[in-house]
């Protein structure tokens, strides 16, 4: 995965972030926010294959199974810290402790329809959240370079299948979407106000619709389907004719790693908002994704339109 609209084909392999890579991480301090979710314990497992010091901040995980249990994520961590960043003194005291030079932000209310259920608690985690985690690290005085993970949904919906450009007009319709637009409006606020030259190189990245091996979340696709077949029923879909950039989860992590290794660097250019996404191939419709699964699942796989 490259950085912006661009993707190299295939999935990458952990381990191969792009030459010295290993070199780059080893005996990084890293932490990981949000790393006993589906991409922050994937993230925190690459890190640690890299060589790198990970402390995790987050909440417990909130799916049975979980990727984190079943990979041991905590017990990798340097330390795992179990706390809620709509704190603000519990962000702090973890951003203060590990004194991270690298941080990535991925904790998240990630739910769309969860947040029509839970607006407020929707906006205080990744708005207020966000501001808690970027303004701690902008006081911890070790931290050269921040990622903030928003989401594509980011982007003010224009009923077009042309892919979204950086510089689009930022919107969202629904409390996740909003608020991911205000993730992105309060990052830009801090980088100018007080990273424009130092001391933490900003930058956001903009992925949706990942798959891959771990994610037990609700209203997913891939875990839907592979729920309504232990249950014996077919699967609900909602907009199976809707376009969605897929992506593996390791693709835009691969991403997030040479951002955070750009400005790491010291290369400024790259703090700021980054789109992560497939190249035309990995643009289906939901109902093709769907339809592949039965496939290589076989009986008694199966789907139904809502």
């Amino acid at each position: 995965m490259g950085l912006g609209q661009g993707a190299v084909e295939g999935v990458v392999t952990p381990g191969t972030e792009c030459p010295g890579a290993t070199r780059f991480w080893s005996g990084r301090r890293v932490l990981v926010t949000g790393h006993t979710g589906f991409k922050g314990a994937w993230l925190t497992l690459w890190l640690r294959m890299l060589g790198a010091r990970v402390a995790g901040l987050a909440l417990a995980p909130d799916t049975e199974p979980s990727l984190c249990r079943a990979a041991g994520v905590e017990g990798l961590c340097e330390p795992s810290t179990l706390a809620d960043i709509r704190d603000p003194r519990a962000v702090h005291d973890a951003m203060a402790h590990t004194a991270p030079e690298f941080v990535f932000h991925l904790a998240a209310q990630a739910l769309v329809r969860r947040s029509y259920r839970a607006p407020l608690e929707t906006y205080a985690t990744n708005v207020m959240g966000t501001a808690h985690v970027i303004e701690a690290a902008r006081q911890c005085g070790s931290v050269r370079a921040l990622i903030v993970v928003t989401s594509d949904k980011c982007y003010e919906n224009r009923e077009s299948d042309t892919p979204h450009r950086e510089g689009d007009p930022l919107g969202g319709s629904d409390p996740y979407s909003s608020s991911k637009a205000c993730q992105e409006i309060v990052a830009a606020a801090y980088r100018e106000s007080y990273f424009a030259a130092g001391p933490v190189a900003l930058a956001t990245a903009r992925a949706g619709n990942v798959i891959g091996g771990g994610d037990w979340a609700e209203d997913r696709l891939l875990p839907d389907l592979a729920r309504a077949v232990k249950s014996g029923a077919k699967a609900v879909i909602r907009n199976p004719r809707a376009v969605r950039p897929w992506q593996h989860v390791l693709e835009p992590l691969h991403g997030y790693l040479m951002l955070a290794r750009r400005l790491g660097e010291g290369r400024r250019a790259f703090a700021e908002a980054w789109n992560f996404g497939p190249d035309e191939s990995g643009q289906l419709p939901v109902a093709a994704v769907a339809d592949a699964f039965v496939r290589h699942w076989g009986q008694p796989a199966g789907w139904v339109e809502a």
